[in-house]
C-alpha cells in the first residue's frame, strides 16, 4: 500500500500538476486576459507590502532558479564538470538558506498584511489568501529540511532528489522509487510544491509567466470591477 500511494503521489501526480499547470494557464491566457494580473492592493497599505513584496520576490526569485538549476540539471553534468555532492549540497544549505529566511520574512508580512488588515482582507479573494498561506507554508517546510540536510552532508539525499526530478522529466517510470525511504519532510515539501503548480493558473501567480510587452498594443482599457458590480452599475 505504501509503494502505491509513493507512485501515486511522486509518480503521477506531478504529471497531473505540470499537465494543469501548462494547460490550465493557456487557457486562462485566452480566455481571461484582463485577469492576467497580480491584483495589487498597494493602495491600501503601501509601507508594508512594499519591504514584504521586495522580501518575498528577492529571496523566492533565488529558491526557485536554485531548485531549477540543482534538480533539472542533469547528475552527469555536475560529474564531468568534478562539482562533488557534497559542495552542490552545502551551497543548496547555505544560499537557499540565506534566500529562504529572506523570502519567509517577506511572505510573512504579505500573510500578516493580508489577514489582519479589515479593508484588505475585505477585497482579498479565497485564492488570493489561500495562494500567500500555501507559499509561506512551502517556505517554512523548505527551511525545515535545513536541519536533515545538515545531518545528510555527503550529498546523498540530494542525488535521491535530483534523480527523481530527473526522471519525471524524462518520463521514467519508476522515478517514483528515488524518494523511497526519504524524511517525510523532504516529501511534504515535495508534494506541496505539485499543488502549488496544479493550482497556478487558478490563482494571481499567472503574472509570472508574462511580460508586460502585449498591454503596449492591447485594445481597451483593463476592467478591475467583478461583473456582478457592472451588472449594478449598469441598473
Amino acid at each position: 500500500m505504501s509503494d502505491y500511494f509513493n507512485h501515486l503521489l511522486f509518480g503521477i501526480y506531478p504529471y497531473i500538476a505540470l499537465a494543469t499547470l501548462a494547460v490550465g494557464s493557456i487557457i486562462r491566457f485566452d480566455r481571461e486576459p484582463y485577469s492576467w494580473r497580480a491584483g495589487s492592493s498597494q493602495l491600501l497599505r503601501r509601507k508594508q507590502l512594499m519591504w514584504g513584496s521586495v522580501l518575498f520576490h528577492l529571496g523566492v526569485l533565488v529558491v526557485f532558479f536554485g531548485h531549477v538549476f540543482g534538480l533539472l540539471v542533469p547528475i552527469w553534468v555536475f560529474d564531468s564538470l568534478h562539482v562533488k555532492h557534497e559542495w552542490k549540497q552545502a551551497l543548496a544549505v547555505a544560499a537557499g538558506g540565506v534566500a529562504g529566511v529572506i523570502s519567509f520574512i517577506g511572505a510573512s508580512m504579505l500573510l500578516h498584511r493580508r489577514l489582519f488588515d479589515p479593508r484588505i482582507r475585505a477585497n482579498s479573494t479565497f485564492a488570493d489568501t489561500g495562494i500567500i498561506f500555501l507559499l509561506w507554508l512551502q517556505l517554512a517546510l523548505g527551511l525545515a529540511t535545513i536541519p536533515i540536510s545538515l545531518s545528510h552532508m555527503d550529498g546523498e539525499q540530494m542525488v535521491r532528489f535530483m534523480s527523481w526530478a530527473n526522471g519525471i522529466f524524462t518520463f521514467n517510470p519508476t522515478a517514483s522509487l528515488f524518494l523511497d525511504g526519504s524524511h517525510w519532510i523532504f516529501r511534504i515539501h515535495i508534494f506541496l510544491g505539485l499543488t502549488i503548480f496544479l493550482l497556478f493558473p487558478f490563482t494571481r501567480l499567472v503574472h509570472m509567466l508574462s511580460a508586460p510587452v502585449r498591454y503596449i498594443w492591447r485594445p481597451g482599457y483593463q476592467i478591475v470591477r467583478s461583473r456582478k458590480a457592472a451588472a449594478l452599475h449598469n441598473g
